[in-house]
Parts: structure tokens; C-alpha cells; sequence
């Protein structure tokens, strides 16, 4: 059905070219990405496309052809990235089309860079149709889509379940966990109890791990707790001090029962991965892209030893029967608002299809963008903790689609670092980040109590 649909679009595409100057016999489209050795499909899948189109035109009896032009920039990091892409922009020089982190879209619409794809994706609904629901919430800036999710992920909790049975939990217990997180009945306190359990019992050294520096994983922990931190009618950033209290106050409360360690900020990104994969830590909240680095670690071959060894959890409600979450950070495709915009996002709906992005998803561990790519070979072959992940997507939350979400990341961090250390209460460490998020971020942010 979906090559049917992507014919049908292709030559409806191709049948209008003739009445459009703009299509000579060699058509650029030029490409925007970060040179990334990690994820070289990014770009590749776009050329690819080009590729598959120009056989299209070819099978039409058309002579025209598609020239992917790439500028890969080495940028440190998708936020400089963005930036330099928005330099790039306000001198005359936008993309067609570029790979970019979501959070930017909304700089890039209000630079008018970003073209709107809310026609282009409701045209050409079969190439999207088996696209996780979830993800399009990613690209969307008041209300509207203006880009594709490129790739998805999944940060969680990790288990360590050789520690809960030497701290004395049956395999059914073990085993119930995630669905008990799933209907609420597991809290983020019971995550805390359950860990400075495990370290009074002997069987662990550390109750558990979070990330020790500026990072988006704390934002799944914040909405646990109530904290909705964008408003997406203003599309401005927000903030809720009783939010803040309580997310604060439930940090102190780990660091008191001995399960997070008061000095957790202090740590070494080696550190904190020795404490989960040296066997020390009960719980870690990270990555997917983890499994990988485990599998070594813990000396496990597949499947059936992995999840023997490690469970994975949403992180909890802060109360009982509320809903869980967990955080994905998709890099996307962004079509720039050039008189080339249709051909450049007909390029990317058929660089999101199933089998391009299998290969990038597979290659990068990464979680599909549509629920059919699990089906595939690769994914049944390679990708078993990708299909394992994937469910998880249903509680997934973003990035704002912001450009100074970062500098907010950073700003709640400080109260993070001022709680565990023991230095300020939650109501003061609360304070004190709503001050500075009034100086630094002013008018984009919202204080909503």
C-alpha cells in the first residue's frame, strides 16, 4: 500500500513539473548537517532519496534530475549548529533542507527560516501514516508542524535486578515493576525507598545515579512531579514554584534515606557509568543508547540475559495513580522556506520511509520514527532493545521548542546541585531559581504561581 501511495504522489509531483520554471534538468537541493561520524545516515538517507527520485523521473520519462548539494559543518554540537545555521540564514544563504535538534524549530520559525509542513504532510498522508503519534510533537511550534522527526530515543530507569534479589525481592516482584510504574501504584518516593532498601540491605553500595551535570534527562523527573515547562500558546518557556518545591523536595528526601548520593553533582561521567555497570548502583536514569556499553559490561549475550540482568521503568508519578514519564530528544529535517520547499520535503518523506530509516535507527541505536520499522529484519536481527523501547514512546515528552531552553536547563540545575549538597532547602533552592530565571530569561519565561 505505501509504495502505491508514494507512486501516486511521485507522479502527481513529476506531472506538474513541466509548469514550473523553477525545474530545469539539474535541480540543487542544498543539504544542511553537522558532521557527525555517529550518525552519517542523517544526511546519507536525503542523497539517498534523491537518488530513488531521480529512477522515479527517469520511470516517468522525465530528463530532470536531483543534485544534493551538502555543506557539513563542524560545529561542536547541535546548538552551535543551530546557531551557525541561523547565521547562515539571516545572510541569504538557507538550506533546503537541514538536520538539526528539535528544540531550535522554534528560533528557526521566528527567523523565518522553517517552512510550514502542515499541507505537505496532510498531502502526502500515506508517507506519514505509521509515524509514531507521539513524535510529531517534537517539530510542532504553535500548533503546527514545521519539520520530520529524523530519529527517536528513550531515556528511562535502569534496574539493576541481581541487586533487588540480593536485597530479597522475588522474580515476581521484579518482574511487576514496570507495569505497577505504568498504573501508578509505583511512585518516585517507592523508587528512593526501594533504592536506600537495597544499600541498608548490603546488597548495593549506591541506591542510584542520575547524570552529574547540565542535561535534559531531569526534565522527566520535573513532569513527574507536575512541572509543565512550556506553555505552547505563548510558546514561551514556564514554571510553577509549588512544582519546583515538591520536585526539590523529593531530591532531598532521596539524599536523606541514603539512596542518591549527596555528592552526585560532583561526579565524572565515568563515575557515575562505573557506579551502574561495576554492579554498585541499584538504579540509573540515562539513555537506550546504553545498552550497548551494559551488554560489555555486565559480560550478557542477547535478549534473554540482558533483561535478566536489567529492567527498564518510565520514571514514576510522583503520587499514587498519577502517570508516568520518560524524555525522547529526536533529531529532525527541517525544510527551509526557499522556492525549492516542496522538492526538498518530498526528499524528506521519503528519507523517513521504513527501510532508510531502519538502516539509520539500527546503525545509531536509536528507536524508529514509524511502528512498522520493528517488523523489519534489521530491527527483529539487531535492534531488540529498540523494539523493547519503543512502546515506551506512548509517555514520552520533549524539549520545548525553544532556544533558550537550555540556559533554563541550567538554571533549575543549580537547585538541583544546591539540594543535594545540602546547602539550600527546596523552598530556598526554589526561590532562588525562579529569581534567576526572571534575570536571565525574562520575557520568555512564565511564573506561574
Amino acid at each position: 500500500m505505501f509504495k502505491k501511495v508514494l507512486i501516486g504522489a511521485a507522479l502527481a509531483f513529476f506531472s506538474s513539473m513541466h509548469l514550473t520554471p523553477l525545474f530545469a534538468e539539474e535541480v540543487t537541493i542544498k543539504l544542511w548537517s553537522l558532521a557527525d561520524r555517529s550518525g552519517p545516515l542523517r544526511p546519507g538517507n536525503i542523497v539517498a532519496a534523491a537518488d530513488q527520485m531521480n529512477r522515479m523521473f527517469a520511470a516517468a520519462g522525465s530528463d530532470t534530475q536531483i543534485k544534493v548539494e551538502l555543506i557539513e559543518t563542524n560545529s561542536k554540537g547541535f546548538d552551535a549548529d543551530a546557531l551557525a545555521l541561523l547565521k547562515a540564514h539571516s545572510v541569504g544563504e538557507t538550506p533546503d533542507i537541514a538536520v538539526a535538534a528539535h528544540e531550535w524549530i522554534g528560533s528557526f520559525v521566528e527567523a523565518g527560516l522553517a517552512a510550514n509542513l502542515e499541507d505537505h504532510i496532510k498531502a502526502n498522508e500515506g508517507m506519514y501514516a505509521d509515524m509514531i503519534p507521539q513524535l510529531w510533537n517534537s517539530v510542532s511550534y504553535k500548533g503546527e508542524r514545521y519539520g520530520v522527526p529524523q530519529d527517536s530515543e528513550i531515556r528511562m530507569f535502569f534496574i539493576n535486578n541481581d541487586i533487588l534479589r540480593a536485597a530479597g525481592k522475588s522474580e515476581d516482584y521484579i518482574a511487576a515493576l514496570p507495569g505497577q510504574v505504568e498504573a501508578g501504584e509505583f511512585t518516585m518516593y517507592d523508587w528512593c525507598d526501594l533504592a536506600a532498601e537495597a544499600v541498608k540491605s548490603g546488597a548495593a553500595k549506591v541506591g542510584w545515579v542520575h547524570r552529574p551535570n547540565v542535561g535534559p534527562d531531569f526534565q522527566m523527573a520535573m513532569a513527574s512531579f507536575g512541572i509543565d515547562i512550556y506553555n505552547e500558546d505563548q510558546a514561551k518557556l514556564q514554571i510553577t514554584r509549588k512544582g519546583l518545591v515538591e520536585y526539590y523536595g523529593w531530591l532531598q528526601y532521596c539524599v536523606n534515606n541514603g539512596s542518591l548520593p549527596a555528592d552526585m553533582t560532583s561526579y565524572s561521567w565515568d563515575s557515575t557509568h562505573a557506579a551502574f555497570r561495576g554492579g554498585d548502583s541499584m538504579g540509573k536514569f540515562h539513555g537506550i543508547w546504553n545498552v550497548g556499553a551494559q551488554l560489555e559490561a555486565f559480560g550478557l549475550k542477547g535478549k534473554e540475559d540482558y533483561f535478566r540482568k536489567l529492567t527498564w521503568i518510565h520514571a514514576p508519578p510522583a503520587k499514587k495513580g498519577g502517570q508516568p514519564k520518560n524524555l525522547s530528544h529526536p533529531i529532525v529535517y527541517i525544510v527551509g522556506d526557499t522556492p525549492k520547499k516542496d522538492l526538498a520535503a518530498m526528499l524528506v518523506g521519503l528519507a523517513s520511509q521504513h527501510v532508510p530509516n531502519t538502516a539509520h535507527a539500527v546503525g545509531t541505536n536509536h528507536t524508529p520514527i514509524n511502528y512498522g520499522q520493528t517488523a523489519m529484519p534489521d530491527f527483529q536481527e539487531k535492534g531488540w532493545a529498540l523494539i523493547a523501547g519503543t512502546p515506551m514512546l506512548k509517555y514520552a515528552e520533549f524539549m520545548p521548542n525553544h532556544a533558550k531552553i537550555g540556559q533554563y536547563n541550567a538554571i533549575t540545575y543549580t537547585g538541583v546541585q544546591a539540594v543535594e549538597t545540602g546547602e539550600m532547602s527546596p523552598e530556598d533552592a526554589a526561590d532562588m531559581v525562579l529569581e534567576e530565571l526572571e534575570v536571565e530569561l525574562g520575557s520568555d519565561v512564565i511564573i506561574l504561581d
